[in-house]
């Protein structure tokens, strides 16, 4: 099983775009795929559920919020599972033997760090509480629960911060991808957000030694949302996308291009833009070279 943190400091870099399509193809090949949303914005969850559904269905049982919850208690943490849900629309065009699961947010989630914060003796994540590692490893342990053994692929979709609930994303994964467009801001963060990934790595495994330590792997930056004239990306992508050699960062060969008609109503499909039926060709290709190389590089 491999477990990848989708992460970048700026929002609207096509985060989830990524990670729901990327997830979708995998899944599409036949693998066994778990999204987990831990972005209080839901974008992910909106992605495969009507807001209506949400609220009618999800938003006070079925979330993560409410697991949060159980880990927060004084009681034993409850287990992940049971929040599984196995979106219809989607996995109706995948294969035999493919699958994709989801852990759907909340707009409340929002509130969980304030918590955390608190259980850990103030706004810094103090590393002498003793609640340090149980809750940095939250996530991590509910994922070594058995019943999600059979997942070929997880894929977390963190919030655009570097709080508490991102952390346990960072700590539960062997792997890091970041999506980001070619623009300034998008890419402004990038080496900061290693520094904030190398930061938390050398912090828990000071704390956790001489038990077990975390190593999670940056598997580079995906660039996403490129513009096209008739000779390839513009001259603007071009040199941002150039800016990330000097930060000698890895990065995907694969681009994804800019469509805002197949992009921008899925949502509304309830399916990711690779499983569209009779789409953009072009773009769908190139979804499906990303997982390819996505493979590549997470079997390395």
């Amino acid at each position: 099983m491999s477990i990848t943190s989708v992460i970048n400091y700026k929002g609207g870099v096509g985060k989830t775009t990524i990670t729901a399509n990327l997830g979708a193809e995998l899944a599409a090949r036949g693998r066994r795929v778990l999204l987990i949303d831990l972005d209080p914005q839901a974008s992910l969850t909106f992605s495969f559920y009507a807001a209506d559904d949400w609220e009618r269905d999800l938003a006070y049982e079925r979330t993560i919020l409410q697991w949060f919850g159980s880990v927060l208690a004084d009681e034993p943490t409850g287990p992940l599972h049971p929040y599984v849900l196995t979106p219809e629309p989607a996995n109706a065009l995948l294969p035999d033997g493919g699958r994709l699961d989801l852990v759907a947010s909340h707009l409340g989630l929002v509130d969980v760090d304030l918590d955390i914060a608190a259980a850990l003796g103030g706004s810094r994540f103090q590393h002498g509480s003793p609640h340090f590692l149980s809750l940095h490893r939250a996530l991590a342990d509910a994922l070594g629960a058995e019943e999600f053994a059979g997942y070929d692929d997880i894929l977390i979709d963190c919030a655009p911060n570097f709080t508490m609930v991102t952390r346990t994303g960072i700590v539960a994964s062997e792997h890091i991808l970041t999506p980001a467009r070619p623009d300034y801001l998008s890419t402004l963060g990038i080496d900061y957000l290693r520094s904030k990934v190398s930061e938390l790595v050398r912090d828990f495994n000071r704390v956790a030694a001489p038990g077990p330590t975390i190593d999670p792997q940056y598997l580079g930056v995906v660039f996403t949302m490129i513009q096209y004239a008739s000779g390839g990306p513009i001259n603007a992508s071009r040199n941002y996308m150039r800016h990330t050699d000097s930060l000698e960062v890895p990065v995907f060969r694969q681009t994804v291009r800019e469509n805002k008609t197949l992009f921008g109503t899925a949502g509304e499909r309830r399916l990711p833009a690779v499983l569209v039926p009779n789409a953009n060709e072009t773009v769908q290709h190139e979804l499906r070279q990303l997982a390819s190389e996505f493979l590549a590089r997470t079997r390395l």
